[in-house]
């Protein structure tokens, strides 16, 4: 198939499929009036086929049950992955492979460092691909890899296998912020972006009881921590296979939904102008991405909100070196996960009650963790609970990260574009979580990491406001080229005003056209 780069009289068809009257309405609850039957799927979309808000509410709440618990399930186990290190490292890992706090370091790092090696040939294999069966695959095979950290006896093994996840793990993340953009409307991406990262603090939470039950469990022949990757391994491997055979590529194979319901669907993706989850590559959308400032934005959004990322590794270290037992220490790391999710939930709400404002949002929410950080700087060893309580506050990075994620999900169209888009948070993720570690090595109180971690929230915190900037700019320019082209008071009007063509679906049930943000004149940038 060829990508257009630019061909907005296909795309601006979708705005006809608005209900704008009683009659509309009932023509398409009853499959009427533009040609579509309702109990068979449809390879085209006609001009002026609408459906109901009530046929739109029961499409997503089945998305909602069917296909956000999954991305949830794998997502929660991934970042109890992650995590498991920080468990490990209280429970006998550092002693039982005889490391220094540097090679521990580096355990962190090079995790990283797979997962940035995996980015380059991840960002084409997932625009090649169907995401759905190529990332249940990577779980499977990353749920095997955690299984193996069970068995290194020193370091270089240890750290050879954390590669190997870290590889394993690429295509996760960056193919869930697509799977929200495909199957949720630009509304919905803030919502249903936080409900799958807010598995980052439950796993944070379950997974320091988990650690805990394992390590009260004296009967084991292995070590706690060996016995820890094993159950998560297992865990992983099993969600890759229900990943595998349930997650649809697009509105064809939606097995949840019903003929009528798939072609809802179908008529929502068109409306937003989204193509979908396409199996082809476009060098045009490769080089457009490149040159796209609003793309190297999203790349250091990447960067600095992982530059802190260390404190959820090393807190339960600063908690242990106030005094505290393995086992309290455990217990204490764990409200640092309900924290999180009590921070991402109020900056939900916020996105709710300011949906043109969702990167104030994100600003707003850099706040509590800076905070927290200068606290970290500021008190003393001795202040316990202080202590405790400021790494709770340093360790909230997923509430900005949870937005700046929707607002990639939402701001960023064309298979290719958003392949390489989303490719691009992730390397600046890997990059600030690779380098970030060697800065904490300096125990207990990892100044240097604290510090790199004021000066990071700051600069983020200026990087979005810039971002906010260039975004409302460019909708300035287009709503004041579309009235001068069309003459109307909004670029809604205009988009309505040119409707006349019929919009034709691929094999997965999703727009053929592959339309990028840039050469979709209609479409505006969420801020």
């Amino acid at each position: 198939m060829t990508t257009k780069s630019a061909d907005p009289q296909p795309s601006s068809s979708t705005d006809a499929l608005r209900p704008s009257s009683p009659k509309a309405r009932k023509e398409s609850l009853d499959g009427g009036g533009s040609g579509v039957e309702p109990d068979k799927d449809s390879g085209v979309v006609e001009a002026g086929e609408s459906f109901t808000e009530e046929e739109e509410r029961a499409v997503v709440r089945k998305i909602d049950l069917a296909i956000l618990p999954m991305i949830c399930l794998v997502f929660f186990l991934q970042y109890l992955d992650k995590q498991s290190l920080s468990y490990a490292s209280v429970f006998g890992l550092i002693t039982d492979l005889n490391m220094t706090s540097s090679q521990y370091s580096w355990c962190s790092s090079i995790f990283y460092i797979g997962q940035l090696v995996s980015e380059f040939p991840f960002m084409y294999l997932m625009s090649r691909l169907h995401l759905s069966k190529f990332v249940g695959g990577t779980v499977i095979v990353w749920g095997i890899v955690c299984m193996c950290l069970a068995a290194p006896q020193g370091f270089a093994g240890f750290a050879a296998v954390r590669f190997l996840l870290g590889f394993a793990e690429g295509a996760v993340s960056p193919a869930f912020v697509t799977l929200t953009s495909v199957f949720y409307r630009k509304q919905e991406h803030a919502v249903r972006t936080a409900i799958w990262i807010t598995m980052n603090g439950l796993a944070q939470v379950i997974g320091c009881l988990l650690m805990y039950g394992v390590a009260k469990n004296t009967s084991l022949s292995l070590a706690p921590w060996r016995t820890m990757f094993l159950i998560c391994g297992a865990m992983t491997s099993a969600a890759g296979v229900l990943f595998t055979l349930l997650m649809p590529t697009g509105p064809r194979d939606a097995w949840f939904l019903t003929a009528r319901e798939r072609h809802v669907l179908s008529l929502r993706m068109v409306r937003d102008r989204e193509g979908g989850d396409k199996t082809s590559f476009s060098v045009a959308q490769l080089q457009e991405a490149l040159l796209d400032p609003k793309a190297w934005f999203v790349f250091w959004f990447g960067i600095l909100v992982t530059m802190q990322s260390p404190v959820l590794t090393f807190a339960s270290l600063v908690i242990k070196s106030l005094g505290y037992t393995s086992y309290q220490t455990i217990l204490y790391t764990a409200p640092s996960g309900a924290v999180q999710v009590l921070l991402l939930w109020l900056g939900v709400a916020a996105c709710v009650a300011l949906p043109r404002n969702r990167a104030l949002v994100a600003m707003a929410l850099v706040i509590p963790p800076l905070v927290g950080t200068v606290f970290l700087m500021k008190l003393d060893t001795s202040a316990g609970w202080g202590m405790i309580v400021a790494s709770w506050l340093a360790s909230c990075i997923t509430a900005p990260w949870s937005v700046l994620l929707s607002l990639t999900a939402s701001n960023v169209k064309g298979n290719t574009k958003r392949s390489v888009v989303n490719a691009l948070f992730f390397i600046g993720y890997c990059v600030g979580c690779i380098a970030s570690p060697q800065l904490w090595t300096d125990s207990p109180r990892y100044f240097s990491g604290v510090v790199c971690g004021i000066v990071t929230w700051c600069t983020l915190f200026v990087a979005i406001a810039a971002y906010r900037f260039v975004c409302a700019r460019d909708n300035n320019v287009r709503d004041a080229a579309a009235k001068a082209t069309i003459g109307t008071e909004s670029g809604e009007s205009a988009a309505a005003a040119v409707v006349s063509q019929t919009t034709v679906l691929d094999e997965t049930g999703a727009a053929k056209v592959d339309l990028t943000d840039l050469g979709d004149r209609e479409f505006r940038y969420s801020i």
